[in-house]
């Protein structure tokens, strides 16, 4: 399939696509014309690549963690145990600037109760 077939079954734009592929995330096949060609199993690698977004990965631990993902009762697994550990450290890390950020609403909600309204 082509990119633009890929972009729409996905529910990603072209420019993600290409970006992927910049990123070393997606290595579709080339035409001599130099299009990119996708097969069926990549629908499923940018809807994983998505969800690893969604849940705060940069695209660099994308890379890293994309191969260990395996399907599990209906939703995904790491197959590579190694990157146990480092995925719990990013969720910690992730939980921990949470925090701060509730800290600082709740500092600027002080401020904001404070203040009187203006006219």
């Amino acid at each position: 399939m082509r990119i633009g077939e890929l972009a729409e079954r996905s529910g990603v734009s072209i420019r993600s696509l290409r970006y992927y592929e910049e990123q070393h995330l997606l290595t579709p096949a080339r035409l001599p014309s130099g299009y990119r060609v996708y097969d069926e199993p990549d629908v499923l690698r940018v809807r994983r690549i998505q969800v690893l977004l969604a849940a705060g990965l940069s695209t660099r631990r994308i890379v890293r963690v994309l191969p260990c993902l395996t399907q599990h009762d209906g939703g995904l697994a790491l197959s590579c145990g190694d990157l146990y550990n480092e995925l719990v450290a990013e969720r910690d890390e992730l939980l921990a600037r949470m925090d701060a950020l509730r800290a600082s609403a709740a500092a600027l909600d002080a401020v904001i109760s404070a203040s009187p309204r203006p006219d």
